[in-house]
């Protein structure tokens, strides 16, 4: 998800893969293993954070939130924002057991709707 995200932001923004990598200070030819999943995404918030500013992405933006979202998810981790919620924390064994087709009682559920809603 990271990396082809990445490439369609990329792309949006006429910015050359060599280009980006110079602004980044990353190397062209890993960079182009992480747009195609081969190699997994960073995990250095400040190269992140970097990568955002360098794509013209708001503070508040959906797209500056999926970068951090997505390279937390392709390199196996859930997202930070999530873990530092102990609530949210807590419903996760309801998520995955509905992410992974084991059906939730309807208390699960409408504890986790609440938590989602008051997020």
């Amino acid at each position: 998800m990271f990396g082809k995200f990445l490439k369609k932001l990329r792309a949006e923004r006429r910015l050359g893969l060599r280009e980006f990598c110079i602004a980044t200070d990353c190397d062209p030819s890993n960079w182009s293993k992480i747009e195609r999943g081969v190699l997994p995404p960073p995990q250095d918030q400040r190269l992140l954070n970097r990568i955002a500013v360098i794509l013209g992405l708001s503070e508040d933006s959906k797209e500056r939130e999926l970068i951090f979202d997505y390279a937390a998810i392709d390199a196996g981790k859930i997202p930070q924002y999530v873990m530092n919620d102990a609530e949210l924390v807590k419903r996760l064994p309801v998520f995955f057991r509905t992410a992974t087709g084991k059906k939730p009682t309807t208390k699960d559920l409408e504890k986790l709707a609440e938590i989602l809603k008051n997020s």
